[in-house]
C-alpha cells in the first residue's frame, strides 16, 4: 500500500508544480501498514472500519485519494465499487477529484493497471471496478450499493447518519471491505462523527472490544496550553511538511484576540471538540470603542447606511446608522448610531421595566402605543435621517417589511432586502468584531447596543461560518443584527468600489 501511494503524483501546491511524487510521513505509514497489513485468522484484513481524526492541512484528502485508487486497482477485488461519499456533491468530489487528477497525471499508472477516467468516474476495465463520488443531495436513495471501499472525508460535517449507515450496511457482501473516515474535530456532539469518535475512545480504552475497528486521533491533551508551539506540534503530525507553522501562529494570534475565532482555531488546528455556541464580543474592547462626545450631527450631509430589523410585539426594532471616514493614515473608520422602537405593552413587563424605562427617558428607546410596534414611527425616523444624511442603502430583512419598504422606495430611498442567512451574516459578523478590536469602529456609548452586544453568542457551523444567537429569550440582540446587516452592505459597496476599504475579512 505504501509503495503504491508513493508512485502517485502530487496534484496541488508547490510539489505538484514541480512534478513530485507523494512521500508518505511516518504517521501515515503507521495508519496504512496497520490497517492493510494486519490479517485475521482467515487471511483477510482484520480492520473493516477506519476512523482517523487529524487537524486540517495534514494531507487528509491526499491520503484518502491514494487509498481509494489502491482499493480500485490493486486490491485484487473483482467488480470493486469504491465511493467518495458525503452529504453534498462538492464535498464528495474533493477526494474523487484529487484521485482523478492523480490518474490523469500518471501515464505509468494508466498503462500498467489499465485505469481510465471520465468526468464522473475512474475505472479499471479488466476488473470491472469503478470509483465515483456519491452524495445524498444529488444521488437520493443510496440503497443497493455493493461497497468495497467507502471514503468519507470530513465526517464532522455530516448533519445526520444517513450516508454513514448506508455505506456501513453495504459492506456486507465483500470479504474485506473498508469504510474509511478521515476528519477534523467539529462542534456537533450529537452527530455521527462524535458518535464514532466516542466509540473509538472506548475501544482504545478497552471499555469496548471490537477487533475490526481501527482508529487514531491526533490532538492535544487536557491541560495543554493551546497557544504554545509544543501543543501545535503535538496535534499536527504533518507539522512543517504540509502544515505551515507561520499560518498556525498567525491564526493563533487572531484567536487570542477574537473570541469568535477561538473555537475555529481549536477545532481546525488542534482537533479539539468544542460547543458550537460561545461568547462573542470582548466587551472591554467594545467599551473602549465608545466616545460619549460623539455626535451624529457632525455627520450631517455624509454618506450613511441604514439597517433595520423589524419586530412587532416583544422584540426591539432597531434603526442603525453607519457612517465612514478616513484617518490621517488613510485607514477607514466606521461610526455607528442607533435608535430603538418597542410597543408600550412590551415595556411594561416587570422583568424589563427598569432599563427600558431609563432608555426611554434618554430618548434611546421609543415606546409606541399599543401591543405592536407602530411601523409608521420607524418610517418617519428613516425619512428624517434621509433629510440629514445621504442614505446610500436602506437595508431591511424582508420579514414583515414589505409595506414600509414600498413606501420608503416611493419616497426615493435606496431600499433593498437583506436576508439574515448564514451566508449573509457570517463575513460581516467576523468583520465587525475585527473592526472593534482594531479600534476602527466607534459608537457614542449607546447602552442599548452595548447590552445587546453582551447578549450575543457566536454559533459556528461545520464550515467555520458564524451566526449571532442569544441564549435566552429575554436577551435581545436585534440591534447587533441590524449592525451586522449595515456592515454587510458596506462590505458589498467596497467590493463594488464605492465606500469601504482595507477590511480584514476571512480571519
Amino acid at each position: 500500500m505504501c509503495q503504491f501511494i508513493e508512485l502517485l503524483p502530487h496534484v496541488k501546491g508547490e510539489q505538484a508544480s514541480r512534478g513530485e511524487l507523494i512521500r508518505l510521513e511516518d504517521w501515515q505509514c503507521f495508519v496504512l501498514t496497520t490497517v492493510f497489513g494486519w490479517l485475521d485468522s482467515a487471511g483477510y484484513r482484520r480492520f473493516k472500519t477506519v476512523y482517523t481524526e487529524v487537524p486540517r492541512k495534514n494531507a487528509k484528502s491526499t491520503l484518502s485519494s491514494g487509498v481509494a485508487l489502491y482499493m480500485l486497482t490493486a486490491d485484487g477485488e473483482a467488480g470493486a465499487e469504491v465511493y467518495s461519499a458525503a452529504t453534498s456533491r462538492d464535498q464528495a468530489r474533493i477526494v474523487f477529484g484529487d484521485a482523478r487528477q492523480m490518474v490523469q497525471k500518471s501515464k505509468d499508472l494508466r498503462e500498467a493497471l489499465g485505469v481510465k477516467v471520465s468526468i464522473h468516474a475512474v475505472y479499471q476495465e479488466s476488473s470491472g471496478s469503478t470509483f465515483r463520488a456519491l452524495s445524498r443531495d444529488q444521488d437520493g436513495n443510496l440503497d443497493g450499493l455493493n461497497v468495497h471501499c467507502g471514503i468519507v472525508d470530513e465526517l464532522h460535517g455530516h448533519k445526520d447518519r444517513g450516508v454513514w449507515d448506508v455505506l456501513l450496511t453495504a459492506l456486507g457482501a465483500r470479504r474485506q471491505p473498508i469504510l474509511w473516515a478521515i476528519t477534523t474535530a467539529g462542534f456537533n456532539r450529537a452527530g455521527i462523527c462524535y458518535e464514532q469518535r466516542s466509540y473509538l475512545t472506548k475501544v482504545l480504552d478497552r471499555v469496548a472490544v471490537d477487533e475490526t475497528y481501527f482508529g487514531a486521533i491526533w490532538t492535544i491533551d487536557e491541560g495543554d496550553d493551546p497557544f504554545t508551539l509544543a501543543s501545535w506540534r503535538k496535534a499536527n503530525p504533518n507539522w512543517g511538511v504540509s502544515v505551515q507553522p507561520e499560518s498556525v501562529e498567525r491564526n493563533a494570534r487572531v484567536a487570542l484576540q477574537m473570541a469568535s475565532a477561538q473555537n475555529n482555531f481549536l477545532t481546525k488546528h488542534l482537533n479539539v471538540w468544542v460547543n458550537a455556541d460561545t461568547s462573542w464580543m470582548n466587551m472591554q474592547s467594545w467599551e473602549a470603542a465608545g466616545d460619549p462626545d460623539l455626535d451624529e450631527a457632525a455627520f450631517d450631509g455624509e454618506d450613511c447606511i441604514v439597517a433595520c430589523d423589524l419586530a412587532t410585539r416583544t422584540d426591539i426594532a432597531p434603526v442603525i446608522r453607519l457612517y465612514s471616514r478616513r484617518d490621517e493614515a488613510g485607514r477607514m473608520h466606521y461610526y455607528v448610531f442607533g435608535k430603538y422602537f418597542l410597543p408600550e405593552a412590551a415595556a411594561e413587563d416587570s422583568s424589563k421595566t427598569g432599563h427600558y424605562a431609563g432608555w426611554a427617558r434618554e430618548g434611546r428607546l421609543v415606546l409606541t402605543p399599543g401591543q405592536v410596534t407602530d411601523f409608521s414611527v420607524i418610517e418617519d425616523e428613516i425619512k428624517d435621517i434621509a433629510q440629514r444624511a445621504r442614505v446610500t442603502d436602506a437595508a431591511f430583512d424582508p420579514w414583515q417589511a414589505a409595506q414600509i419598504m414600498q413606501r420608503l422606495q416611493a419616497n426615493g430611498l435606496p431600499v433593498l432586502e437583506y436576508r439574515q442567512t448564514v451566508q449573509n451574516m457570517s463575513a460581516p459578523m467576523k468583520e465587525l468584531e475585527a473592526l472593534v478590536l482594531s479600534g476602527r469602529l466607534h459608537h457614542d456609548g449607546d447602552p442599548v447596543l452595548a447590552w445587546m452586544v453582551s447578549n450575543v453568542v457566536c454559533h459556528t457551523d461545520a464550515k467555520g461560518n458564524v451566526y449571532p444567537r442569544k441564549e435566552q429569550q429575554a436577551h435581545k440582540i436585534d440591534g447587533v443584527i441590524a449592525l451586522i446587516m449595515a456592515i454587510g452592505r458596506a462590505m458589498t459597496r467596497d467590493e463594488q468600489g464605492d465606500v469601504m476599504d482595507d477590511l480584514v475579512i476571512g480571519i
